[in-house]
């Protein structure tokens, strides 16, 4: 590649870089926020939840629009607006304004993100360039993540503003760079030249057989208005029945009825993109390759990381004292897939194929977590190593190639869907894994003075390692079928994009406060996943 194409590399890079250490950062000033505005426990908790809903909200949105609207344009308006209001975060006085700025910038980062990697899709030319392009976006993703647990401990120490004032600045350099370096865009076809296209080639007897072909629709003749709304609203009440897992069966009747209205949202979605001219999503895409199953294996997979990752987080500090610090530190080496996913697993998936190094990945996570099961009240950090660093492997050798399963076989002009799709996932995956384990270690815990007993506590603890066990075993089995409509490793031309899920995607990690979990001590906060 030459000198520009890698400036535009390293400007799109820096995007996800930047949500990643921006999750991170955050996960580790919660205490230090709360203390200093003396926010109530439930103001604390939507600080980090108002992000997940506006991620998990938008994402399915974000990559639509970037197809429809031009990927340029939602990538710049979309920077510049969490540019503004992770801003407007670092001011604020009150718990409603933090509470405002996450929500938004987890919108802006739903349409951002996929934009970013659509941007790479058709900005460089398929085969060895674009491998290269994405596998370097997928390591400077996980690396974010990792290196903002790190930084952000250490911002916290100069004052939590800092923790919404640095990523200002990064997002400003980057802003002046993109807008220099990204290429204004041909007009992108719209979804219906695409079934134009369809009906033509399908086969006699086929639901798109029996369509008129009749003429490209134009630009103007309309937005999916009642698609998009109904979609942003279904995912919307979606993740917040998700969050309120958390809370067990506590509440349950306004978990019950968020997920209900979320499902009958979703069914007149479906409804209404099946009777509309111009569909926010085309659902044949469903149909297209293993996208589906795919994406199932990657909410399975993140879904069980970050949920191991959160009890890990609480036991180092609930049950062994550890700062946020110290934790971060501690579980950095779990980011050992930003090296292993660019060098090792291009070279697994060669040789062997995405479905076996997937299925390598799932049954190396679910011996990884299975390790941990045993964890007793005075492990080493020797004892816990082997555990860290074969998840941060498996997390290296499944990620890329589901990544790739997900989008493969996926038109050009529809690259930005199937990368919303993939983040709706995983960003649903990892609030269901967080949820899941705290809801079980409540209901674990539940009476027993799981916060004054330490060996109460760590039973809890092992009961709650039981979901990321069982996600990846689920995903293991899902995986044995073969994921990927291609079983032979991929030619010099195919293509590949393994982006990580924005570790950046998913949040919450190392500095969690450690009463986070309902049993616990003073502050339930709720964690999300970015």
């Amino acid at each position: 590649m030459g000198t520009r194409a890698w400036a535009l590399l390293l400007v799109l890079c820096g995007t996800i870089f930047l949500e990643g250490i921006d999750v991170a950062m955050l996960a580790v000033a919660i205490p230090s926020i709360r203390s200093d505005l003396d926010l109530p426990t439930d103001t604390a908790a939507w600080v980090m939840s108002a992000y997940v809903l506006g991620y998990a909200g938008f994402t399915l949105l974000g990559g639509r629009a970037a197809d429809l609207l031009g990927r340029r344009r939602m990538f710049l308006t979309w920077l510049t607006v969490f540019l503004a209001f992770s801003g407007l975060g670092g001011f604020a006085t009150e718990g409603w304004t933090l509470i405002v700025a996450r929500f938004v910038t987890g919108v802006s980062a739903a349409f951002m993100t996929p934009a970013a990697l659509s941007l790479i899709t058709t900005s460089y030319e398929e085969g060895e360039q674009r491998n290269k392009a994405l596998l370097v976006f997928a390591g400077t993703a996980a690396g974010g993540f990792s290196l903002g647990l790190v930084i952000g401990g250490l911002l916290t120490q100069l004052g939590w503003r800092w923790v919404f004032f640095a990523p200002v600045l990064l997002a400003g350099a980057l802003l002046v760079a993109a807008t220099r370096l990204i290429p204004h865009q041909p007009h992108q076809p719209r979804p219906a030249e695409s079934e134009n296209a369809e009906c033509e080639n399908a086969e006699p007897g086929s639901a798109e057989a029996g369509k008129s072909p009749g003429r490209p629709r134009r630009r103007t003749e309309g937005f999916d208005i009642l698609g998009a709304a109904t979609a942003a609203a279904a995912m919307l009440l979606a993740a917040y029945a998700v969050i309120r897992l958390e809370h067990g069966l506590d509440g349950w009747r306004l978990t019950a009825g968020a997920a209900l209205a979320a499902t009958t949202l979703l069914v007149v979605f479906v409804a209404v993109e099946r009777r509309t001219p111009t569909p926010l999503v085309r659902l044949g895409i469903l149909r297209t390759g293993s996208v589906v199953r795919a994406d199932l294996g990657a909410l399975l997979f993140v879904g069980a990381f970050f949920g191991f990752q959160f009890v890990l987080t609480l036991y180092l500090q609930e049950l062994r004292g550890w700062s946020s610090l110290q934790t971060a530190i501690a579980l950095v080496v779990l980011g050992c897939d930003a090296i292993l996913a660019p060098t090792l697993t291009p070279r697994l998936v060669t040789r062997f194929g995405h479905a076996k190094v997937i299925l390598g990945g799932f049954v190396l996570a679910v011996v990884a977590y299975g390790l941990f099961l045993p964890v007793g009240m005075d492990w080493s950090y020797a004892a816990m190593f082997p555990t860290l660093i074969i998840a941060g492997t498996a997390f290296a050798l499944a990620y890329g190639p589901l990544t790739i399963a997900a989008t493969d076989g996926v038109a050009e002009s529809e690259q930005g869907l199937a990368s919303g799709l993939l983040h709706t996932f995983t960003q649903f995956g990892s609030a269901i894994g967080i949820s899941a384990v705290t809801a079980v270690y409540g209901l674990a815990s539940s009476g027993a003075s799981a916060g004054s007993d330490p060996d109460a506590t760590l039973s809890a603890f092992r009961a709650a390692l039981i979901v990321p066990v069982a996600m990846v075993t689920l995903g293991a089995l899902l995986s044995s079928f073969g994921i990927g409509s291609r079983t032979k490793p991929p030619t010099a031309g195919a293509p590949a994009v393994p982006a990580a899920p924005t570790t950046a995607a998913v949040t919450v990690i190392a500095a969690t406060p450690v009463d986070a979990i309902p049993g616990t001590s003073a502050n339930p906060t709720r964690q999300g996943s970015s």
